[in-house]
């Protein structure tokens, strides 16, 4: 990974990818008040383990960092509900992305990839990112959902603020040095969930066939789902929907320019293609970090963590712990097995993941047909998102 670092110049604050870190596998850190996982097993461990580790972090954050539920509802948003509610809400969106509904979209996801390469061979340049692994997945999520893909430029506008910020919440800072933040987080949040609340109350005016209806007139226990949860359902698939799958894009292409002698072998086998895919996943997962917070005391790698504590689990540095990947900071896509963490474990394992990895192949074995070598652009640097808690690239020039 060394290599990969000082080629592409990779921000400080992805520690994980520079090297093997010293240290314990769970250590608290006392600046911001979180206890930090690094290792495999533990992070295992925690995923595993949603009555110990809930995923409802926003309990434990200090009293007036967030606003109150009539400005910023949670409900609905499914990565910070824990069981039984979960297991209700998570069916009723798991018929979105099944074996065969996702199956089915091969032929679209093929013909928009070539259509997003013919237009930028008409440009005469192909920054990957803005050319196709932005809009391939949005376009993909946006039909699904129902709202005009045209509309893409406005949801990269509110995931960039969302996501593209070097923002930490720290718990014993005092809360109103971080209210700004917060507040600047909380405005494209507001934006996003008024433009899809306009879209889900057209849907029960005039019904389509799309999810966005589906979540309007699905019944949980007998009864409809509230607006906001409706709402936040639909933001999660909306943004969860295109940035995995433009992180992973991105982050597989950054792999083998690093690495041409497995861009040749690959190209000389495309059935391994999911395995290169899967090796890059490991390396650079599109979410480095997730939280979660103890409903109890107890005892993880060697320490014990308090009740109403939040947990940081860095599954980028758990990916290559060597106790479970031999030379894990060799990108080799003949692991096998490759039990990465990078969507996730458990009850919350990423919904979105058989989509995800279908865009993936596809694309890139469209890209490997046309452009032979898939080289960045020495003379138009690649540029990384900043945030930590995402390894992932904002600009990717390809000569």
């Amino acid at each position: 990974m060394t290599d990969i670092v000082e080629r592409y110049d990779i921000p400080e604050q992805h520690f994980w990818l520079r090297g093997p870190r010293s240290g314990q596998p769970v250590e608290y850190d006392a600046r911001t008040g979180m206890w930090n996982v690094y290792g495999y097993p533990e992070a295992h461990d925690i995923l595993a383990d949603p009555t110990t580790f809930s995923s409802d972090t926003m309990r434990v954050l200090p009293k007036g960092l967030m606003p109150d539920s009539e400005e910023f509802s949670m409900n609905g948003f499914i990565t910070q509900i824990d069981p039984p509610e979960h297991g209700k809400l998570r069916k009723l969106v798991s018929s979105a992305f099944t074996r065969k509904v996702v199956a089915d979209l091969e032929p679209r996801i093929a013909a928009l990839t070539h259509e997003l390469l013919d237009a930028a061979r008409e440009r005469g340049r192909l920054e990957l990112v803005t050319d196709l692994a932005y809009p391939l997945p949005v376009i993909v999520i946006a039909e699904l959902l129902g709202v005009p893909s045209g509309d893409r430029a406005l949801f990269k506008q509110w995931a960039d603020a969302l996501f593209q910020r070097d923002t930490t919440i720290s718990l014993t800072e005092p809360v109103e040095e971080q209210t700004a933040d917060v507040q600047a987080t909380l405005k494209p949040w507001k934006e996003m969930s008024a433009y899809l609340a306009g879209h889900a109350e057209e849907r029960r005016r005039r019904p389509r066939a799309d999810l966005l209806t589906r979540l309007v007139e699905a019944e949980v226990d007998g009864e409809h789902l509230p607006d906001d949860q409706v709402v936040n359902f639909a933001i999660i698939l909306l943004l969860a929907g295109h940035i995995t799958t433009t992180m992973l894009l991105g982050n597989t292409v950054l792999c083998l320019d690093a690495f041409p002698e497995q861009q040749a072998t690959v190209r000389a086998d495309r059935a391994s293609v999911p395995a290169v895919i899967e090796e890059s996943l490991r390396l650079l997962p599109p979410f480095a970090a997730l939280g979660r917070s103890t409903t109890r005391e107890t005892e993880l790698g060697g320490v014990t963590i308090p009740a109403d504590q939040l947990v940081m689990v860095w599954l980028g540095a758990a990916n290559r712990d060597p106790r479970q990947f031999a030379d894990p900071g060799v990108f080799d896509p003949g692991r096998d097995p490759n039990p990465h963490l990078a969507f996730g474990r458990g009850i919350h394992f990423c919904l979105g993941a058989p989509l995800a990895r279908l865009e993936g192949r596809v694309a890139l074995n469209i890209l490997l047909d046309r452009l032979d070598p898939l080289r960045t652009d020495p003379e138009d640097p690649v540029t990384f998102i900043p945030t930590p808690t995402m390894t992932g690239v904002a600009r990717l020039p390809l000569v």
